[in-house]
């Protein structure tokens, strides 16, 4: 499945994975292939991006949303937190 996250600033991520996880506003979910088509608002937290070839890849977020369709998954997120 295809994920793009976005800030408004510049794309964080743009490839095949297997999985994703979000921090919802009520707890956190993952996204796997086959999803049924989801619109979410996330909050602030970490997500966790395992690609097809099983490297992780994790950065903290500002708010934002998630959209899933057609294993198709779009990140729309207000902005990272640095650590």
């Amino acid at each position: 499945m295809l994920l793009v996250a976005l800030t408004p600033e510049k794309e964080i991520y743009n490839g095949e994975i297997s999985s994703v996880k979000v921090p919802g506003v009520s707890g956190q979910f993952e996204i796997l292939d086959g999803h049924a088509p989801i619109v979410a608002a996330l909050a602030n937290g970490e997500v966790r991006i395992l690609d097809k070839t099983g490297a992780r890849t994790t950065f903290n977020i500002e708010k934002g949303f998630i959209e899933v369709i057609n294993n198709e998954v779009s990140l729309l997120i207000q902005s990272m937190i640095q650590e």
